[in-house]
């Protein structure tokens, strides 16, 4: 049961942390040489199931680098979004893919929700007794 939950938590977690890195890319829909980003969702969440560290760290990768609290989860590198159609001033953001990425991501949380919702509904019955 305790697993269930675990799976369902890191899931959620990694719906959330798309959702940013999303938002960041339609943030930065306008700025020019911007690269629209990533990750792999499966890929992440096998990565996050099978380690027993579920911490959402960041790596520096250079020495002018400044220490932060991203959300880019173990297990999940951020890659580079082909570019549909690419622009003069050099960005890769396609508006119709983060929006439909983003949708798309957004309606997967929610289900998510809902599963764990009715999952601990049905502990709470059963703990109740079915009253």
């Amino acid at each position: 049961m305790s697993q269930q939950l675990d799976f369902l938590q890191r899931s959620l977690d990694l719906r959330a942390a798309r959702a940013e890195v999303i938002a960041g890319n339609i943030a930065n829909a306008d700025t020019p040489g911007y690269k629209a980003v990533d990750f792999d969702f499966a890929k992440a969440l096998e990565a996050q199931t099978s380690s027993q560290d579920g911490s959402l760290g960041m790596t520096l990768t250079n020495g002018r680098h400044m220490a932060g609290h991203g959300l880019q989860p173990a297990g999940a590198s951020l890659q580079y979004r082909s570019a549909v159609q690419r622009s003069i001033d050099g960005n890769s953001v396609d508006m119709d893919v983060e929006r439909s990425a983003f949708t798309d991501n957004a309606l997967k949380y929610q289900s998510t929700l809902t599963f764990l919702g009715r999952r601990i509904s049905g502990l709470m019955d059963a703990i109740k007794g079915g009253q």
